[in-house]
């Protein structure tokens, strides 16, 4: 019989307790660290920022920026290209929104490309900057270019927009073979963002490297020399990668300002099936459990998988074992 929903134990403490006192789960913890909180480092908005967009950030609630976020903007706006490697949550948006937000104030012909490795995060993020610019009362535009952009939203996208939102693929297939449509954004390209940078990384990372290289020398034909921001969030080389990527120097920002609370780091490794053949359990069955367990205590938990097929199906599991216990699907 499921648990009452007042006898559960709540919190990440209780969940942890009951890993330690189960020997299947305990065998199966490969490190279990617990990271001290940080305080958090901030200074205030910059004096340049133009007033409506130092008004946009404080009616947001962001009266200062973080270290990191400021050292950032200060190296795009001298030309400088960048990466920020950061932890998840930390800012990183604003590290390129603000002074991509900053040259269309001053500079409103200006055009900006950023590059998203996948479509919901493009999504996202135009969602975000759209509200910035909204907010800022900006007279610019940023416009998802991808496969799902209807035939007149991608004739708006070249003529208008000031912000153009797509991924690697489509930059290579859609935008680069067609760059004399395109001149209105390479003659005014200023800023190049590369989201989730660790992504690209192999022969993935390689052709993107030589798509970039093409995109710099088309945006040189047409008198434009971009800037590169580049971030994430799990690369453990930022510097040296982001500058294999772009064959360019880059000025790395590593030390985050922004405030951290006590955290457990826990590596569970799936246990195995076949010790001779060193199988272990599926990767998915023991994200599941693990979640299952945070959800039971009522801890808020993000699931990540490989594809968009392995978080469907991990979702279907805790569905399954969950809804059962008396807890809503959605």
């Amino acid at each position: 019989m499921p648990t009452a929903p007042w006898q559960r134990a709540r919190g990440v403490d209780a969940v942890l307790n009951q890993w330690r006192s189960d020997p299947s789960v305990r065998r199966t913890i490969a490190l279990h660290e617990r990271i001290a909180p940080r305080e958090g480092d901030a200074v205030p908005l910059p004096d340049d920022l133009a007033p409506t967009l130092a008004a946009a950030l404080r009616a947001r609630g962001v009266e200062r920026l973080f270290t990191h976020q400021e050292r950032a903007y200060r190296a795009a706006r001298e030309g400088r290209h960048t990466v920020v490697a950061t932890p998840t949550a930390s800012g990183k948006s604003l590290c390129y929104n603000l002074p991509v937000a900053q040259r269309l104030a001053l500079e409103p012909g200006a055009r900006a490309l950023y590059l998203f490795p996948t479509r919901a995060l493009a999504r996202d993020q135009e969602l975000n900057l759209r509200e910035l610019l909204r907010a800022a009362k900006l007279p610019a535009a940023a416009v998802t270019y991808d496969g799902d952009t209807p035939a007149d939203a991608r004739r708006a996208a070249r003529e208008s927009a000031s912000v153009i939102v797509t991924n690697p693929d489509m930059l290579h297939a859609g935008i680069l073979p067609h760059h004399a449509n395109w001149s209105r954004l390479f003659a005014s390209l200023r800023y190049v963002v590369i989201d989730e940078m660790h992504v690209y990384a192999g022969v993935f990372g390689a052709h993107v490297a030589n798509v970039l290289r093409r995109l710099r020398r088309v945006a040189r034909f047409h008198g434009a020399d971009p800037v590169f921001l580049c971030a994430s969030a799990t690369v453990g080389n930022p510097e040296a990668h982001a500058r294999r990527l772009l064959g360019l120097p880059v000025e790395s920002v590593t030390r985050s300002g922004a405030p951290a609370g006590p955290r457990h780091l826990v590596v569970v490794n799936p246990p195995l099936v076949n010790a001779d053949l060193g199988i272990r359990a599926s990767y998915t069955r023991t994200a599941v459990r693990v979640a299952a367990d945070l959800v039971r205590a009522e801890v808020p938990t993000l699931v990540f998988g490989q594809s968009r097929n392995a978080v469907e199906t991990m979702l279907r599991y805790l569905r399954d074992q969950l809804t059962p216990e008396g807890f809503p699907e959605e």
